[in-house]
């Protein structure tokens, strides 16, 4: 599509809108620009905006601008189930996500990473290996840095490895990505996607455009991820940390192991990857994967591995304080991925949980918590409801907080001396924070103040 003097209505003015919109303008767009909050709340956004001229739809509904536009780009926040989305395609206009539109305006391979646990991990990992292969590269999507704003840089020699939610792979219809990986999936966002029928759907979504000559990366071990191959038409390889392939990535004798098609290799010692747990065991055994069939050598991939040190808000050791141990997890936005963070605690551990609520069960978020978490601090929207599912299950040392701060002091009165307090909420923030990154800082900060009234 020749996007000069289309109009087109950008829908929601976070990171993405912001990066489409200006994308769009450089392109000679007519770049209509909506958003619920009035130009004071956007702040910067509205001035960054404003100074390349687009034309302001602020505090009304989109759907009055939908007679005019040629396009529709909406951000990961709209659902494809909105009334004017729906009405904007019944009146033959495209709607698209942000990740859609940087596709169509990229040059460069796609490496597009999904599923409901390891994302970011994976991600941040994988551009960490085709860093140092080296290959210039860009890390985008969900990871935090949108995929728009580089778009039109990235070059055919380069790679984009971009991270892809459920939300994003809602507008995506021509989306192609030369590697797409699903790790794992387990209910999340039932609450916009309504049965796991669709989430499935969705995250199969990220290779319904694959070709022979793609690559498809899932996971041996979660049957979900696993039942996607029939579906593929590219290449699938698997990875496994529990079974021996004869192709894709596994762990044997406690060796990391690939073929990819060219024969055994053998990458490292599993005891020698830095990041800990066994989560962060597949998120490497993926990496390893997607990288070598792109070219990484088995040499570079462990070197990487053995240095990487994941990335912030996900299991983050942050300090010690008397003794006690403190992770920010607050990227542990569901049950599944909060589990994940308590089976990687080898000392007594008291966990921060709560936030919004998505209509999950914590039932299994109790069963998890085994002989390793010795007390439950909750706090947000959904802190009743774990309390009642502990109480349910017969765990009785379970106490609720008004914020994260009093969270904090809560946790580290109960922590056993040499155990950790860890912040895995397993729960969306939008309750009481911004995302989850003003979460962690917020969890962050609060040990910080704590260290010092200690000294």
């Amino acid at each position: 599509m020749n996007f000069t003097d289309k109009n087109i209505l950008v829908v929601g003015l976070a990171r993405s809108g912001l990066a489409a919109a200006k994308a769009l303008k450089d392109l000679g767009a007519n770049v209509i620009a909506n958003d619920i909050k009035n130009k004071y709340k956007l702040g910067e956004v509205y001035q960054e905006l404003d100074s390349i001229g687009v034309e302001w739809a602020l505090e009304v509904r989109p759907d009055e601008y939908l007679d005019r536009a040629d396009l529709v780009v909406i951000s990961p926040g709209i659902s494809i189930d909105s009334p004017f989305v729906r009405k904007a395609i019944n009146m033959g206009i495209e709607v698209i996500s942000e990740v859609e539109l940087a596709y169509r305006l990229c040059k460069a391979p796609i490496v597009a990473i999904t599923g409901t646990n390891g994302k970011t991990t994976t991600t941040a990992l994988v551009g960490e290996i085709f860093k140092a292969v080296p290959r210039e590269t860009y890390v985008v999507g969900n990871i935090g840095i949108p995929f728009a704003s580089i778009a039109r840089q990235a070059q055919e020699s380069q790679v984009v490895v971009a991270e892809v939610s459920s939300f994003q792979l809602e507008a995506m219809p021509t989306f192609h990505p030369r590697v797409a990986a699903v790790l794992n999936i387990t209910p999340d966002h039932l609450d916009r996607h309504k049965t796991m029928e669709n989430y499935i759907d969705l995250k199969a979504g990220i290779f319904k455009n694959s070709t022979p000559w793609d690559w498809v990366i899932l996971n041996a071990g979660d049957p979900l991820s696993a039942s996607l191959a029939q579906r593929a038409k590219g290449q699938v390889l698997f990875f496994s940390r529990t079974q021996v392939l004869s192709r894709g990535a596994w762990v044997e004798d406690d060796w990391l192991v690939l073929d990819v098609g060219q024969g055994r290799e053998t990458v490292c010692r599993t005891r020698d990857i830095f990041i800990p747990g066994p989560h962060n065991l597949e998120n490497a055994l993926a990496a390893a994967l997607i990288t070598r069939v792109m070219g990484a050598s088995p040499k570079t991939i462990s070197e990487v591995l053995k240095v990487f040190r994941g990335v912030e808000h996900r299991i983050e050791l942050v300090d010690t304080v008397d003794g006690i141990t403190f992770y920010n997890d607050s990227k542990g936005t569901n049950i599944d991925a909060a589990k994940k963070a308590i089976e990687s605690m080898t000392s007594p551990t008291v966990l921060i949980a709560g936030g919004y609520d998505k209509g999950s069960s914590f039932e299994p978020l109790i069963e998890a918590c085994g002989q390793i978490v010795s007390h439950i601090v909750v706090l947000g929207q959904t802190s009743d409801k774990i309390i009642k599912a502990a109480k349910d299950k017969g765990f009785q040392n379970v106490y609720k907080v008004d914020s994260l701060e009093e969270g904090v002091k809560k946790a580290f009165s109960l922590a056993l001396p040499g155990g950790n307090v860890l912040l895995s909420p397993a729960c969306a923030s939008w309750d009481m924070f911004k995302d989850f990154e003003e979460r962690g800082r917020v969890f962050k900060e609060a040990v910080r103040v704590l260290k010092e009234e200690k000294r």
